[in-house]
């Protein structure tokens, strides 16, 4: 019976460190085409750079495309889904995240202005989710196909 108990307290025990030391793993977005000028700002830089096919991108990084340019992202290898940023777009990619154990992710795109054109797989976890944020929505979905488009205020 004492070692029984034993075993419980060990494995409460173990259960909650499992819990408090779980960490998010960053996951990636990566150029699978552009055309025109398309540029980059890494997340550790401070000027916009050309952006180039095969780039990968984390969370923190940011695209901006030029008239007549567009760029064709593909987020963790294009198993989440594939965002197309379409001319005059500057997008922030703020959080591309999952748990270590896998089961959840975790994607927050922040349009500052244009358009983007969203394919996103289904997603089978009950805790994972993506959303884009606009200046002034946010919008989340579970698995679709929907484009958002800011316009300029002037």
């Amino acid at each position: 019976m004492r070692l029984l108990k034993l075993v419980i307290i060990f494995e409460i025990i173990t259960g909650l460190i499992l819990v408090v030391t779980a960490q998010d793993i960053n996951r990636s977005a990566s150029i699978a085409s552009l055309k025109g000028k398309v540029q980059v700002k890494l997340i550790n830089e401070k000027s916009w750079n050309p952006a180039k096919v095969g780039m990968v991108l984390h969370e923190g990084d940011a695209v901006r495309t030029s008239a007549g340019s567009w760029a064709l992202l593909k987020l963790d290898g294009g198993k989440t889904g594939t965002v197309e940023v379409k001319e005059n777009t500057q997008l922030l990619l703020s959080e591309l995240k999952k748990n270590d154990s896998g089961d959840a992710k975790s994607t927050l795109l922040d349009l500052a202005i244009g358009k983007i054109l969203i394919k996103v797989q289904k997603l089978r976890k009950k805790n994972s989710r993506f959303e884009v944020k606009t200046p002034t929505s946010i919008v989340g979905v579970r698995g679709t196909v929907f484009a958002v488009e800011v316009e300029n205020m002037k």
